[in-house]
């Protein structure tokens, strides 16, 4: 990103800080500037610090050695550790700045240039929160705004670990908002904090750390994932680290679990197995199977098994081995000699799995791919000469033609991911992303994500270990959340049914509605059936700071209409009333409002409702069928047309009758 410099800093500054090459963001007084103090975390020159919270700096200097920091009048001192770290605080700020922060070690001095001190957020989540303004609504006003220097962004470098880092890699740079840093930025983030900006007249920060197609258990802890009940992925993320083929054995494990769970499947006859029969046919080439000209293929996204047999000499199979794969969109799990060798759900990274003494033999050996395709293309990729079977002696056997495949049986839910996967894993975008922010306070955080959890179930309490650690992480219980709600994607429904999509929105709300300091914004009238990824995020960036104002800045700003209680009526109807609605309830373009669904206990139960909004109030009509328990937009693409006179939309739920 571009840094763009304020009045406080002159372009000069600016040149000498960059000739210097410093390892922290910020020029330094000491003729070799990499023995200069090291702060960790994001604070750089043009960053935005929390106002009103201590000022947590992070370190490393000479061991043993006093380090004393100055900034904006507060002076603090402490003496590095053994290992040369140092942790000290300043006291609470009130906004304003441009300021020049100093650390100042025996080994000389760091200077962080041109910091505000003002209001910090931070936005995360996966492909939702990472598209660019440039790929939203780029023709607004709004995605072109005028150099703003109190509004600062900052987007954190892609990364992943399998333990928490302590600092980044290199040192995020922090930039004013102005046409040439807000195109590339996150567009719901930017609008949110765009929103805030103008409204709460402070220095405003935005913090963006996101990745596409990421779950949720990516961005959480080892504390958060033993809390949510997968101590059994923390476990192994730990064994990978020391022995990568048992690692991936247990993982293959967890998803051989998984798949016999779903279909049925006796041990010993599943898919992987070598001598397995299926509706093999052989693979027309390498590449995405839409593009085969087989029909049952051309719009498919699910499973396809892959197989190829190998026939090697003793000579050959004596020893270790390396099988290189090629690309598969979107995720693998693959076998060898019916034995889990590795997968992964990163569908651009060429797939290398290590085979140990002893997988291999004499004679026919099989290889056996699933690759979940789980949007848009599919299929093994490679390209073709990059698919290879490496021997102990060095010889290659390349792999590239001779493949088989058959359509996979259909799984409920989505399929297990190895621990150290990249954005699918447990852990790995935390360690690598969130976990060297530190002790960084924040005014809020924005969270748009869920997509690549659907069909798994518990992500309410995913979404609440996560914010809780969060929340230790950067030392205060109460920061708040305002989630985006998952906007509506898919097909129009015809009749009720069941919805993995409506689930998870379902698990935000009450989430939200449990944690008492989150909030969601509601975004089932924003997306688009055709496209996971709709450009609408100029209102969503407005409805997240909606959420946020009341929960960080004591605001009293509608939200939106939110279920509040349900009721039976005298003639066996239902009565709702909604909270947070302003003015009244009205159906658009419509003397009814739709979507509502009046259900019994059993699945399959729920039928449409005949449903009138006056005030605050919905009543549904009795159709004299039992009635436990009402839902609404119970869809992954619903159908309503419910808001109120802000035009605010009744979002998502489902709600018990007494």
């Amino acid at each position: 990103m571009k840094i763009r410099p304020s009045n406080a800093l002159s372009v000069a500054m600016v040149g000498i800080a960059v000739s210097l090459g410093s390892a922290v963001s910020g020029s330094a007084a000491a003729a070799d500037p990499n023995i200069a103090p090291r702060l960790d975390g994001i604070i750089g020159d043009h960053a935005v610090l929390q106002r009103g919270q201590p000022v947590v700096l992070r370190g490393q200097s000479l061991p043993g050695r006093p380090v004393t920091v100055r900034l904006a009048g507060r002076t603090s001192t402490v003496k590095a550790d053994r290992d040369g770290r140092f942790e000290l605080r300043l006291k609470p700020l009130s906004a304003g700045g441009p300021y020049d922060l100093t650390v100042t070690g025996s080994d000389g001095v760091t200077t962080i240039h041109d910091l505000l001190i003002g209001d910090v957020f931070l936005c995360s989540g996966q492909s939702n929160m990472e598209l660019a303004v440039n790929s939203a609504q780029d023709l607004i006003p709004d995605a072109h705004p005028p150099l703003d220097d109190q509004l600062r962004l900052v987007t954190i470098a892609k990364a992943t670990s399998e333990t928490p880092l302590a600092r980044f890699a290199a040192k995020p740079q922090w930039a004013a908002a102005d046409p040439d840093t807000v195109p590339g930025f996150s567009a719901a983030c930017f609008y949110m904090v765009q929103a805030l900006r103008r409204s709460e007249r402070v220095p405003i920060g935005a913090i963006h750390a996101s990745w596409g197609g990421s779950r949720i258990s990516a961005w959480m802890s080892d504390t958060a994932l033993r809390s949510a009940g997968m101590a059994r992925e923390a476990d192994l993320l730990a064994v990978h680290a020391k022995d990568a083929v048992a690692a991936e054995r247990g993982a293959s494990t967890i998803w051989e679990e998984w798949w016999r769970g779903g279909t049925g499947d006796a041990k010993g006859r599943e898919p992987w197995q070598p001598d397995v029969v299926l509706d093999w046919k052989p693979v027309p080439k390498i590449g995405n199977f839409e593009n085969w000209g087989v029909p049952a293929l051309a719009d498919y996204n699910g499973m396809v098994w892959y197989q190829r047999v190998v026939t090697l000499t003793a000579a050959q199979a004596r020893g270790a081995a390396t099988l290189a794969i090629g690309i598969v969109d979107d995720a693998d799990r693959t076998w060898f000699n019916g034995i889990g060798v590795g997968g992964n759900s990163n569908a651009g990274r060429p797939r290398t799995y290590t085979l140990p003494a002893g997988a291999l033999k004499a004679g026919p050996n099989v290889i056996t791919v699933n690759d979940d395709d789980v949007y848009a293309y599919g299929g093994m990729t490679g390209p073709a000469d990059t698919m290879t079977l490496t021997l102990a002696d060095g010889s290659v056997v390349p792999i590239g033609d001779g493949w088989r495949y058959a359509i996979a049986k259909r799984v409920p839910g989505n399929a297990p991911r190895s621990p150290w996967d990249d954005i699918n894993g447990a852990g790995t975008l935390y360690n690598g992303m969130i976990a060297p922010l530190g002790p960084t306070a924040l005014a809020g955080i924005a969270w748009y994500q869920g997509e690549s959890d659907t069909g798994l179930p518990g992500y309410e309490t995913r979404l609440a270990t996560m914010t809780r650690a969060w929340r230790q992480q950067f030392g205060r219980p109460t920061i708040p959340l305002a989630i985006a709600q998952l906007a509506n994607y898919g097909t129009p429904p015809i009749a009720p049914g069941e919805s993995g999509w409506a689930n998870v929105r379902e698990a935000q709300r009450v989430m939200a509605q449990r944690d008492g300091h989150a909030g969601v914004a509601v975004t089932i009238d924003l997306g688009d059936p055709l496209d996971i990824h709709p450009g609408e995020k100029h209102a969503v960036g407005q409805r997240l700071a909606r959420v946020i104002r009341p929960l960080a800045y004591a605001g009293r700003e509608p939200v939106g209409p939110g279920i509040a209680w349900a009721s039976r009526t005298p003639d066996g109807g239902v009565t709702l009333r909604f909270a947070g609605v302003t003015g009244a309830l009205h159906a658009r373009a419509s003397a009814q409002a739709i979507g509502f669904e009046l259900c019994g206990a059993d699945a399959g139960s729920c039928r449409y409702a005949s449903a009138v909004a006056r005030g605050d109030r919905v009543t549904l009509a009795p159709d004299g069928k039992p009635v436990v328990r009402v839902r609404y937009a119970w869809a992954d693409s619903p159908v309503v047309n419910l808001a109120d006179e802000a035009q605010l939309p009744v979002g998502p739920f489902e709600i018990p009758l007494s």
